[in-house]
């Protein structure tokens, strides 16, 4: 076990030497690489964001239903990466973080090539048929969070590799009913966000829906969780239990005429996950439910948006 730790060590610190070259080659000689202070920076700012998590999420919920966690007891932290560099997520892989989200495909595929293969990528920005062979091709896309029609899940679909593991997905619902935020309404008269499952689940097998996803509106985020909540149990009563979706829960129980030793004495279940909350409302998110949430500028600092861009974090 200590040759394969540091045989990975190795390989890691092989990667960000070759970050820092490729860094260097595309700057001017000047350019310094992260300095010790922005290190110390990033990992204080992610372990401040942490501890909130946990806090928020070890506090009374404001719905009737706790949430359930992603898993190892405790939701999800996204850390939202876009715009920033390869050695600022590095500096964050190194103290555990993991799950990473980024807007632009782009920008994903050039991280992808240059990190660990263990991070778990989370694609948030909006999702372009066109551009899906090149989001379906990196191998350790964990999610996308923004599925907001067939078209798209088609494309995702037809170019996720068979060897690859099957691509998370979460249903984008545009719970403020805002024009320039993407989604499915929750108001639509035709059930979008039912047929859009269905079909993720019927005919699209190199995918699996796992969630809702949803951007809340400033100062209106509470009745828009609440909205994507009633949305997920609404689906959920609409989707027979055949565990062909959603994330799989274990819970201790015992099963009666098991054959699986141990793990017959263990409960599963699957359901689907609610992804909502940014940096301004992350813990009003996860007291009402959220299994996961999405921080960037917490964590990596404020940039200036571009013009026309909602945030995804």
């Amino acid at each position: 076990m200590r040759a394969v730790a540091l045989c990975f060590r190795f390989i890691h610190n092989h990667r960000i030497r070759y970050i820092h070259a490729k860094s260097m080659s595309t700057t001017s000689p000047s350019t310094p690489l992260l300095s010790p202070e922005r290190i110390k920076e990033l990992q204080t700012s992610l372990a401040e964001i942490r501890a909130r998590v946990n806090a928020a999420a070890s506090a009374p919920t404001n719905t009737t239903t706790p949430s359930d966690p992603l898993r190892g007891g405790s939701p999800t932290l996204v850390a939202v990466s876009k715009y920033k560099p390869a050695e600022d997520i590095s500096a964050c892989y190194d103290v555990g973080q993991r799950d990473f989200g980024e807007n632009y495909v782009q920008e994903l595929v050039e991280k992808a090539a240059l990190l660990p293969i263990d991070l778990r990528w989370h694609f948030i920005g909006t999702v372009q048929s066109n551009k899906a062979k090149a989001l379906a091709g990196i191998e350790n896309l964990f999610a996308v969070q923004t599925l907001s029609s067939i078209k798209v899940a088609d494309s995702l679909n037809r170019h996720r590799a068979a060897e690859h593991a099957p691509i998370r997905v979460f249903i984008q619902v545009n719970t403020s009913e805002e024009e320039v935020k993407g989604g499915i309404s929750a108001d639509d008269g035709d059930d979008g966000i039912l047929v859009l499952a269905k079909h993720v689940i019927d005919r699209c097998p190199n995918l699996r829906l796992v969630g809702l996803m949803t951007i809340g509106a400033p100062g209106n985020g509470r009745v828009d969780f609440e909205v994507l909540r009633r949305e997920r149990d609404r689906l959920v009563s609409a989707l027979p239990d055949d565990g062909m979706w959603g994330m799989e829960m274990v819970e201790e129980g015992e099963v009666e005429d098991s054959a699986e030793g141990d793990l017959g004495r263990r409960r599963r279940r699957f359901k689907l996950l609610l992804s909502m909350g940014m940096s301004d409302d992350f813990e009003l998110a996860l007291r009402s439910g959220a299994d996961i949430v999405r921080v960037g500028t917490g964590i990596f600092g404020a940039r200036p948006p571009k013009k026309g861009e909602i945030l995804h974090s």
